[in-house]
């Protein structure tokens, strides 16, 4: 019967997988509204709406979660709690101490990663929830803020019991040998003597998907943190292997150890192939480079292959510095962010104040979440309609709940119990493909919406008012997105691409550039992941990006170069007879650094002194400083649209 059901589900657009993990959390939400309740808390409800947001499907990601939203909490109901007494002097401090909060909150939180930044980020709009609500009684915002503490770390432990029993633990095994058949496919395509660029694209999209996963694995323990630093590691010093250009220009004996570290890679046999990459990086004639690249990648490899207890940075050879985790962040698009919180709460907390609309609180509530939340999304405006069907879907269940189900009850007893149908609906909009995306915001208006108090008040009038404040915040969020600092996928390409050729001018102008270029190669490597994969959920063609990213990696090398030849120093080069660097030489050197410094200004003067510089040479120097030219060409037509 259960399999005939469940199939029948499964046919009609159910996801089955998502259909069990929801009505596990519906199933905790429940048990927590009623223990909030049985505890005598005022707002039982929203302990409900804490089971539904900390809840994850794996037991690591459980536990960090909910660890970060209660030292979220704590700290947002701290700051709340001084808002209301703030508010005492002025009510305008109210609003203009919420809205820095809240933007402060909203710049850290685009800086972090993982659940880290969901925690920092609740901080802001936990402060908003408890100001907000209880701005109308600040002789007794002590007990509440205690009381709205409690009531979500009711939530949290409901969340965290229910789901450590059910939740199972990540499939860390799975996701090693998705890295390992990667990099093997990655290491046979670098081998081959007629690489095939649709082959390397594909490759490039997988390592940039795998990468962007890592940080849910990471979740739950020390471990697993430190498993999937290692991982990182290991992708990001393999990625030069798809980017460069190795072709005929490299030497037989390359390609064959190459192969047979592939081979030895596929059998799972990591002695071997590291005896093999290491025997490819010492193939007399090689591209310093692309040595330095086999040198790094085995490196990484031993490291992820160690025992986690045993596990320490595993040496490259001395002549090559370590790779290190450096990973993008956006300041850009935080600093925008954070501007975009702090001016909308401004703007509507002053609408409030002078207008004095009775349920503009809960408005400005929404907006607070809307505003902070989901700035860390890849394209917010356009979650705001799935945001707002969602919403919208609460407000009407809580209407239904409050004016046609809860008028029957005779007791509050009964209202609790009246109230636990409409909550284990929510599985069924989380399992359908087509209501998933609107499912989270459905549970959570629904609990926002429904204060069990008997006997019951209130008007249907106030209920709507209130209902069309809630759903007043995503549109008033969706404009903010749309016309103040606009956030779509574009426009963090183009940041990305901007923040890279900042990277190339630093490089280039810093006379320290060479103590520091694990640092540099590593940050920039993990920038063309995020670039290849922003391409592929943009207009902008994914070839396109890869073909930037490799312009800005071989003006990165190139640049590198020009410093050894400045300063004089010298790396394994291809010919051991290799002649002493020049003062002519050097000076040519120095003027490259100085127009790769202000390449975005004037790349004209740039290509034309790295033209002349390349015709001082011969060899790999030679092909290198070609490739930067070519690089410069690539760059151009973009550097006009990011002017």
């Amino acid at each position: 019967m259960m399999a005939t059901l469940l199939s029948w589900l499964s046919n009609h657009g159910f996801d089955i997988t998502r259909l069990r993990f929801a009505t596990r959390t519906a199933i905790a939400a429940c048990i927590a509204f009623v223990l909030a309740w049985l505890i005598g808390l005022e707002h039982p409800q929203w302990s409900a709406m804490t089971v539904w947001a900390a809840s994850q499907p794996t037991r690591g990601q459980l536990w960090e979660k909910s660890l970060f939203r209660g030292l979220g909490s704590i700290s947002g109901t701290i700051v709340g709690v001084l808002l209301v007494l703030s508010m005492q002097l002025h009510p305008s401090l109210l609003v203009i101490g919420l809205a820095l909060w809240v933007g402060a909150c909203t710049y850290i939180g685009n800086l972090q990663r993982g659940f880290v930044a969901y925690g920092t980020v609740l901080a802001g709009y936990t402060a908003a929830m408890v100001s907000l609500l209880d701005a109308a009684h600040p002789d007794q915002v002590l007990g509440l803020g205690a009381d709205r503490l409690a009531t979500v770390l009711t939530g949290i432990v409901v969340a965290t019991l229910i789901g450590s029993l059910f939740a199972p633990k990540a499939a860390t095994g799975e996701l090693r040998q998705k890295v390992r058949a990667l990099l093997t496919d990655m290491i046979a395509e670098a081998a081959s003597a007629t690489p095939s660029h649709t082959r390397r694209r594909q490759l490039l999209s997988d390592l940039a998907a795998i990468e962007e996963g890592l940080d849910p694995h990471a979740a739950g323990s020390i471990r697993s943190r430190q498993s999937i630093r290692a991982t990182r590691t290991l992708l990001i010093a393999a990625t030069p292997l798809l980017l460069w250009k190795h072709g005929d220009s490299q030497p037989e004996g390359f390609r064959h150890h190459l192969s047979a570290a592939s081979l030895a890679l596929a059998d799972e046999d990591i002695a071997e192939t590291l005896a093999d990459l290491k025997a490819s990086a010492e193939t007399p004639g090689l591209s310093p480079r692309l040595r330095e690249t086999l040198h790094t990648t085995g490196a990484a490899l031993a490291n992820w292959h160690a025992d986690p207890h045993e596990r320490r940075s595993v040496a490259t050879p001395a002549k090559f510095a370590p790779l290190t985790v450096v990973l993008h962040r956006d300041w850009t698009g935080a600093r925008e962010a954070g501007l975009r919180a702090f001016g909308a709460l401004l703007l509507f907390g002053v609408l409030w104040l002078v207008t004095g609309w009775s349920v503009g609180a809960f408005m400005l509530l929404g907006l607070s979440v809307m505003i902070s939340l989901f700035s860390t999304f890849e394209n917010p405006a356009l979650m705001m309609k799935s945001v707002f069907q969602g919403q919208l879907a609460g407000v009407i269940g809580a209407l239904i709940l409050r004016w046609l189900v809860w008028p029957m009850a005779e007791t509050e007893t009964q209202m609790i119990l009246f109230a636990l149908p409409l909550i284990l609906i929510g599985p069924l909009f989380v399992a359908h493909n087509k209501t998933v995306a609107m499912s989270f915001d459905y549970n959570m208006v629904l609990m926002l919406m429904s204060q069990p108090h008997w006997p019951l008040t209130g008007t249907f009038e106030t209920s709507v008012a209130a209902g069309l404040a809630v759903i007043a915040a995503p549109v008033a969020a969706m404009g903010a997105y749309l016309t103040v600092y606009p956030a779509n996928l574009k426009r963090r390409l183009d940041t990305l691409m901007t923040a890279m050729l900042h990277d190339l001018s630093d490089l280039a102008a810093d006379p320290k550039a060479l103590q520091t270029r694990s640092h540099w190669q590593a940050r920039l490597y993990h920038r063309t992941l995020r670039l290849v994969r922003l391409s592929e959920r943009a207009a902008r063609a994914q070839t396109e990006a890869q073909d930037a990213a490799l312009a800005l990696l071989n003006l990165g090398h190139a640049a590198m170069w020009c410093h050894r030849e400045a300063e004089h120093q010298e790396e394994p080069r291809m010919a051991a007879h290799e002649m002493a660097i020049s003062d002519s030489d050097r000076r040519a050197a120095r003027a490259a650094l100085m127009r790769l410094a202000y390449l975005r200004e004037d790349p004209a003067r740039a290509r034309a002194t790295l033209v002349k510089l390349q015709a001082r040479h011969t060899g790999p120097e030679a092909a290198l400083l070609r490739e930067a030219v070519s690089g410069i060409d690539t760059l151009t037509p973009l550097l006009t649209t990011l002017a």
